[in-house]
């Protein structure tokens, strides 16, 4: 046995080829080509242009799913605080007046309500006062809500009559000028002292959340302050289309 074949027998057989290599054979040579290749399985080809076909169909379908469920973005309303005052004769009709804050007297809305003094009182006091305020969009479609010059009213869903825009008189005004000193609360104006007729007015002050839904929708919610933390009261004003509301 020779020293080779010892050595065979004991090391990997990695490390020897299974038949001899025979040096004079012919090493074959290939070169680099840019042309596209032609020697590739037809078979195969056609599998992977099916795969190529199948992912492009699901990219596809995924795009169109999403751009399908993408759901749509709803302008969110907009809030801001502002100071709302309702006040009026004990035996009279009820205002209800907006104003950007305390020391402006000049009302950014100021509505005369059908309802008054004393059956509003009554009505707090179950804690919750909802005065919705409805206006026709056949007629005033293309009026701005607080431009609006008549309401049909409703509180706590009862029909009550109707509301009136109105302009800040001088009386309303001086009353207004009376108040300034209040941030939040109530009382009473005497006769005859900044108010507009003979007669004391009854006030409430507080500071109200403004929320624009669009531009048919618009409401203002009391901000309840810490003695009356249960009173919710909340106007409304909504433009409808046939008594349907928009």
């Amino acid at each position: 046995m020779t020293k080779t074949d010892a050595l065979r027998r004991f090391l990997p057989s990695c490390f020897f080829s299974a038949t001899p290599t025979n040096a004079t054979a012919t090493i074959t040579k290939r070169r680099l080509s840019t042309s596209l290749r032609d020697d590739t399985d037809p078979e195969t080809k056609s599998q992977d242009q099916d795969s190529s076909s199948s992912n492009d169909t699901v990219s596809a379908h995924i795009a169109t799913t999403t751009t399908t469920a993408a759901p749509l973005v709803h302008p969110r309303p907009s809030r801001t605080m502002v100071v709302g005052t309702i006040f009026g004769p004990r035996r009279g009709h009820v205002w209800f007046c907006v104003q950007h804050d305390r020391l402006s007297f000049k009302p950014t809305l100021l509505l005369e309500l059908s309802i008054v003094t004393h059956q509003l009182v009554k009505e707090m006091r179950s804690g919750l006062v909802r005065i919705a305020l409805e206006c026709d969009e056949s007629e005033l479609g293309s009026c701005p809500l607080r431009s609006v010059p008549a309401w049909t009213m409703y509180c706590n869903g009862r029909k009550l009559g109707f509301a009136a825009k109105r302009k800040a008189s001088e009386r309303i005004k001086s009353m207004l000028r009376t108040m300034q000193s209040t941030t939040v609360g109530a009382g009473v104006i005497p006769a005859g002292f900044g108010s507009p007729g003979d007669e004391e007015v009854m006030y409430m002050r507080a500071n109200y959340e403004h929320v624009v839904g669009n531009s048919d929708s618009e409401s203002f919610h009391l901000v309840s302050p810490d003695e009356c933390p249960g009173q919710e009261l909340s106007v409304f004003l909504l433009r409808s289309s046939n008594g349907n509301l928009v």
